[in-house]
Parts: structure tokens; C-alpha cells; sequence
């Protein structure tokens, strides 16, 4: 089915890494065309869908892997086709690369921070309901809801303390909107064979480009030189924020992956 709907016959299928939710297989057409295939169902379609919108959006500025189709299988089920690359990890030169295009990404510019729909990070709703300043936004669309469902998960977060760090870390600091990746952790990025740099499984909106940076350190470590040369000069006091900037992405994982997750919480309200 998903193969007439890209046009072609299946000679082969293959289960491959890259689906930790959905069911992720490698497609052979008739013809020797290899696609990549996400599906799932329940509220894994719906995280397809708005993956589909994000690759979509993105893909104007920053080397995406080219959205081939998406469509409904019986049962509710979804179904997402990409053009399939082969990744590698990065070198000077794809780091390069990365950093000149999310220059260029984050040049889109927006008078308001937000988004005209709502979207997912990993599993987790993202609401990005359009706000005039940064540092409300921040707090009122990205801490306070992981907060709340800390809460409701049983998480024993202080979330007085995570909300005033929040408001001195950001006093001031009131950025110009750009259009963000909104995931762009380590492996959400790689390298391939022709020196350039893909991203995937966005989660994007349109706020500081700082947040994107820091989530690419949050699990690999400071970003090498070759980036910095792409990319531009930064602000040197990004690293004060950084540390709020990485609670969002804590507190998520605490809410999708459980207690194992809360030291690192523990660890950004201390850094901060």
C-alpha cells in the first residue's frame, strides 16, 4: 500500500534502527529507490503528522531528508516516507556545514515567538500559542506545563525555584524570534557522504536560537571550533542560560522516561 502511494512496487521491507515508537523499515521499490518508512498509531500518528508539517517548514532553510509522503493505513495506523541517506558521524567539514546552515535557519525571523500550531517534543505536547516576549513564553508554553506534568507524574520538582531561576536567568535577555529546530539534540543531526550536514525529527517554533545550540551540548559536550566557523559569533553569555535552557529538556525526559531522569533535573536547577 505504502509503495503504490509512492509509485512504485515493493521488491523488499527490513526493519532499521531510528523508530524507538514507531516501526522504522527500509523499503526497496521496484527500481532499486530506497525509502525510509515511520509508522505507528494511536498517539504515534499524530506525532507523524506533525512531524511531516515540521520537516515541511524546515526544509526551506536547512538540509532535511526530503518528505516523500505520509498517508492513513487500516486501523488508524500512519504512515510517513523519507528519502533514504546514508548518515555519518561529523567531521570538521559537516560541522561546518551544520553551523552555516542553522545560521541560516535561525536568520528567519519572526515579531512574535510561537508557532500557528501546536506540535510534539519526543512524545510530550508542545503548545506554542503565539507570545509577544521570550521570557514569558519560555516559562508560560515550555517550564510551567513540564512542571505541571512533573506534578501530575508523581516528580518531586521544586517548581517555585525552577520558575525563579527561570525569571533571573532571562531578566533582559529578550532576543529576536528565529525559527528553530526545537529538538536539535546530537541525534536528531549527522553527517553524510557529501560533506553536508541533515536534520530530522524536528520540533520547531519560532524563539531563541540560543535553545537550539544548547540542546545540540546538552548530551554531547561543548560544540567543536569547525561549528563556530559556520555558524558565527555567539553571545558569550549564552552559557548563564544555558543551564534553563537545559531544564526543559530535563524535565521532559524526567516526564517520558521516568526518576532516572531527575538527577539531571537536580543538576541544571544547580548550574543555574
Amino acid at each position: 500500500m505504502i509503495a503504490a502511494a509512492l509509485g512504485g512496487e515493493l521488491s523488499r521491507s527490513r526493519p532499521v534502527g531510528g523508530g524507538c515508537v514507531h516501526d522504522a523499515r527500509q523499503l526497496e521499490l521496484s527500481g532499486g529507490t530506497r525509502v525510509f518508512v515511520k509508522s505507528g498509531r494511536g498517539a504515534a500518528a499524530q506525532w507523524l503528522a506533525s512531524e511531516a508539517m515540521g520537516l515541511e517548514l524546515l526544509a526551506q532553510r536547512i538540509r532535511t531528508p526530503e518528505l516523500l509522503g505520509c498517508g492513513e493505513l487500516p486501523g488508524g495506523a500512519r504512515w510517513l516516507a523519507m528519502e533514504w541517506l546514508e548518515m555519518t558521524p561529523f567531521d570538521k567539514v559537516s560541522w561546518e556545514d551544520l553551523g552555516r546552515q542553522l545560521a541560516a535557519l535561525h536568520g528567519v525571523g519572526s515579531d512574535r515567538c510561537g508557532l500557528d500550531h501546536d506540535n510534539f517534543i519526543g512524545g510530550t505536547p508542545q503548545s506554542n500559542g503565539w507570545m509577544d516576549g521570550w521570557t514569558g513564553f519560555f516559562i508560560e508554553r515550555r517550564l510551567r506545563p513540564q512542571l505541571e506534568l512533573a506534578r501530575k507524574n508523581g516528580h518531586a520538582v521544586p517548581e517555585r525555584d525552577a520558575l525563579r531561576l527561570a525569571e533571573s536567568a532571562l531578566a533582559g535577555h529578550e532576543p529576536a524570534a528565529s525559527l528553530l529546530h526545537g529538538d536539535l539534540w546530537s541525534g536528531n543531526a549527522a553527517g553524510l557522504s557529501d560533506g553536508r550536514a541533515v536534520v530530522f525529527d524536528p520540533a520547531p517554533y519560532h524563539g531563541d536560537a540560543e535553545t537550539d545550540l544548547a540542546m545540540l551540548e546538552l548530551f554531547a559536550g561543548p560544540l567543536p571550533a569547525a561549528f563556530f566557523r559556520g555558524y558565527g559569533q555567539v553571545d558569550p553569555s549564552r552559557e548563564t542560560r544555558r543551564p534553563v535552557y537545559d531544564l526543559y529538556h530535563a524535565l521532559n525526559h524526567l516526564n517520558l522516561f521516568g526518576s532516572g531522569y531527575a538527577g539531571m533535573v537536580r543538576r541544571c536547577l544547580l548550574d543555574g
